[in-house]
């Protein structure tokens, strides 16, 4: 009889611990510091708008997030921006889990599985934002261009890598059009609480519509170049975002439309640090 009961109070109590985890990760003091998780990320694109910029009229410059990183680590108080910014995105990839987990079971089963699996990359996507922050914070930051080849070589020459490489290209390929195409339609909108200024709604759907489109290009070719690289079979050409914007530079008229890319994702940036006070949590 004991043995019988042993099954369903092990149950009980790991719904009871679920509850318990669910009701922390909704708690107050994590919304607003997962919401700084969105203005560093406002902020991180900012910069690389910047490079992306620098790099149009001729400088030098990383456009990629550890670019990004290097540059704020070059402010006044690097390191309290550094481990703050550690701080907010670890609590924002933390909240992306927690919706992951917990929320969207309301919905039918094909919504339910697609935010799910939405809030889940989130997570992964702020999660990288922390490790490259922290890797910077304690001066443990490798060359981001050597080390993105390098995992493309081992990928290459591991069982099935190939394959998994070009599916990899072709998703982020992907996931840029899905974000020009959210850009363009405005479907970011139903994610905010929109301002009843009619001047602050029309600014904040403007570095929306301008911003998405930007960062929809950058992933595009960044994907792009994972998948000629591999085709190719030459790791030294899958060179991430920084590479991407570069390549751009390099076309016809190229200067001009990585100036452009640049300005859109400043208005990204600037767009995201609005989501960090508008956001739907």
């Amino acid at each position: 009889m004991a043995q019988g009961r042993k099954g369903p109070t092990i149950k009980k109590e790991l719904q009871d611990a679920a509850e318990v985890a669910e009701e922390v990760t909704n708690s107050k003091p994590l919304e607003y510091a997962a919401r700084a998780g969105f203005a560093v990320s406002g902020i991180l694109h900012f910069l690389i708008g910047l490079v992306a910029i620098r790099l149009a009229m001729g400088g030098q410059g990383q456009a990629d997030v550890s670019g990004a990183v290097s540059e704020l680590a070059g402010q006044p108080a690097g390191p309290i921006l550094l481990w703050s910014a550690f701080a907010a995105c670890v609590a924002l990839a933390i909240w992306q889990t927690s919706d992951a987990i917990f929320d969207f079971s309301h919905l039918p089963t094909k919504k339910k599985i697609a935010n799910k699996s939405k809030a889940a990359l989130q997570a992964v996507v702020y999660t990288g934002f922390a490790l490259t922050l922290a890797s910077v914070a304690i001066g443990a930051h490798a060359d981001h261009r050597r080390s993105t080849s390098d995992l493309t070589l081992q990928l290459m020459q591991a069982p099935g890598g190939v394959l998994l490489l070009i599916v990899i290209g072709a998703a982020v390929a992907v996931t840029g059009v899905v974000y020009a195409i959210r850009g363009f339609r405005k479907s970011f909108i139903k994610y905010l609480r929109m301002p009843s200024n009619e001047h602050a709604r029309t600014a904040v759907s403007v570095t929306g519509i301008a911003g998405y489109a930007a960062k929809g290009v950058a992933l595009l070719l960044t994907g792009l170049l994972v998948v000629i690289a591999t085709v190719k079979a030459d790791p030294d050409e899958s060179t991430g975002l920084d590479g991407g914007l570069k390549a751009l530079r390099d076309q016809p008229l190229g200067m001009y439309m990585l100036a452009a890319v640049g300005a859109g994702l400043i208005c990204y940036g600037v767009f995201m640090a609005v989501r960090a006070r508008l956001a739907r949590m």
